[in-house]
């Protein structure tokens, strides 16, 4: 009786452990990419893809659309120009992946490794909380609010606790954002629209912010040691103790206060 309970565990093993097992495998997935074009993409919509290892594959005539990218590497991998709503990536690692002019959208990317990645032009409307995005590049990105189309409430991008150091986001749109307790030491926020953005806590130690755009933002104990003023509007302070380092940081005098 006991070996039958056991025979029967073993198999209920299996039978979880082969139904959580990806649909492809990295030889199967390189296969439809190698035979596919712009007009016949490799479909990998749907997909489950969690875990393997697709670094450095070329995805541009695929279409990834709501497949499963849990605990997958796709490392040096290029995703640009990509649809890529509603795929599910937590605990997926991006570092030095292309994604320019990539859109994810309704994604849960906690964690996410995005080091050093290509994010240009990219358009993100996920939560991104404790992601590495350090030395990323998101210059020109469009992670901010659009107040024209909100049928489900208000949907931005998610930001807190997150890796930004060193980080280029000169030109980007992150109005609303939240970014409480971000890592933006050393960033460039040259001209980036930060409008009404949940910064509380963040650390801007050494940063760019040259005609930033800070206007309705929370800003209670953001850290501006260092950081370059020229030009960012901050709008009205009411209090500017809550502030922290401001009176170390570069050019306040040509800081906009109104």
């Amino acid at each position: 009786m006991k070996t039958h309970f056991y025979a029967l565990g073993l198999l209920a093993v299996l039978f979880c452990w082969s139904a959580s097992a990806a649909d492809l495998d990295r030889s199967a997935v390189q296969q439809l990419l190698a035979a596919a074009d712009n007009s016949h993409p490799a479909q990998l919509r749907r997909k489950d893809l969690t875990g393997l290892d697709l670094s450095g594959l070329d995805f541009r005539n695929a279409d990834l659309w709501g497949s499963d990218l849990r605990n997958a590497n796709l490392t040096n991998s290029d995703l640009s120009g990509l649809n890529l709503d509603l795929t599910v990536m937590s605990k997926i690692n991006l570092a030095g992946a292309n994604l320019s002019n990539t859109s994810i959208f309704g994604v849960h990317m906690g964690g996410a490794n995005l080091s050093g990645a290509n994010l240009t032009g990219s358009r993100f409307i996920a939560n991104l909380d404790r992601a590495d995005l350090s030395h990323a590049n998101l210059s020109d990105a469009n992670w901010g609010v659009d107040m024209k189309n909100q049928p489900m409430g208000l949907m931005r991008v998610s930001l807190n606790n997150v890796n930004l150091s060193g980080a280029n986001l000169a030109d980007a749109d992150l109005n609303r954002a939240l970014m409480r307790h971000a890592n933006l030491v050393g960033s460039v926020l040259k001209n980036t629209v930060l409008f009404g953005a949940d910064l509380s806590g963040a650390d801007l130690t050494g940063a760019d912010l040259s005609g930033a755009d800070l206007s309705e933002s929370k800003l209670d104990g953001v850290n501006f040691t260092g950081a370059n003023l020229t030009g960012t509007r901050f709008g009205v302070v009411n209090n500017k103790a809550v502030l922290q380092g401001l009176n170390s940081a570069k050019n306040l005098d040509a800081a906009i206060f109104d």
